[in-house]
């Protein structure tokens, strides 16, 4: 069956009867307020995902699923740009010292893969975390005492490594995309970011320059493709000129994200149309 749209009624629900749903909290690039960051919900029965938590985070999950970070368990992050992690310092605070400390809930949970876990905690969380509490031998905090740690199987190691796992019923896969720095020319040239398959069904790039192999390994499997789009040439982003190059078929499939507040003056009509924030997709 086809995917269904239908409006948020806040608060939004973390389970549902068993079909996947997938909820964007934020559509927008790096700098959009209004749109906040692109960050979203996997839900499917009993499990959540959170992918990605921003800047904005904190904030886009009570305005638009009526959502406290006490209530997300697990969380999926992509790669290292504040976009996409820096809400997760105060997820991380506010669960350990009000959900665990206060309401007696377990740790989060994090599916992270061990060539990007020390990266993110030694490079980026580690500084606004570790100094909060010491044991009585004057041990402070690490990953261990901060998130139950999912780990991800590798499915491939090149040239672009691909990772899965699955999470309480929901199928990912991870694959490698070629987005930082500029001037890497292939995902193995370049950091740590990640896009998804769901279930086998649904893509999502995640921050990647254009790759028309990355789209060619995926778009006869996906039924809807959500794609990174910039309005104009990026070094580091894919843009809707280079997309327009696909063919009809897959185009009509894609739903644009990471988009700048100023989408309304875009014509995408040539697409699936954008990804919006505060709309319930379902896959029966």
């Amino acid at each position: 069956m086809a995917m269904t749209e239908s409006p948020v009624v806040k608060p939004l629900s973390l389970s549902n009867e068993g079909e996947l749903e997938i909820v964007f909290i934020g559509t927008g690039n790096a700098f959009a307020q209004r749109l906040f960051q692109t960050n979203f919900l996997l839900i499917k029965g009993d499990t959540h995902v959170l992918v990605d938590f921003g800047m904005t985070g904190p904030q886009a999950l009570r305005e638009v699923a009526g959502l406290d970070c006490t209530d997300i368990r697990t969380i999926l992050p992509t790669h290292s740009h504040a976009d996409h992690i820096g809400g997760v310092e105060y997820l991380t605070l506010i669960n350990r010292y009000v959900a665990v400390a206060a309401l007696g809930r377990a740790k989060l949970n994090m599916i992270i893969h061990d060539e990007y876990r020390p990266v993110l905690w030694e490079m980026s969380l580690r500084g606004g975390l570790e100094f909060n509490e010491e044991s009585h031998d004057g041990q402070r905090l690490d990953f261990a005492d901060l998130y139950n740690e999912h780990p991800l199987e590798v499915l491939s190691n090149g040239p672009r490594r691909i990772l899965r796992t699955n999470y309480g019923g929901i199928n990912i896969e991870l694959f490698h995309t070629n987005h930082i720095p500029g001037e890497a020319t292939t995902p193995a040239d370049a950091f740590i970011t990640y896009g998804l398959m769901v279930d086998d069904r649904v893509f999502i790039s995640g921050d990647t320059k254009f790759d028309r192999e990355l789209i060619d390994l995926y778009a006869d499997r996906a039924e809807v493709m959500f794609h990174d789009a910039a309005f104009t040439y990026n070094p580091v982003h894919a843009s809707t000129p280079e997309l327009r190059t696909l063919p009809e078929h897959i185009r009509k499939k894609m739903y644009l994200m990471h988009y700048p507040d100023s989408f309304e003056s875009h014509d995408v009509s040539d697409f699936a149309g954008y990804a919006q924030q505060g709309v319930r997709y379902r896959f029966p």
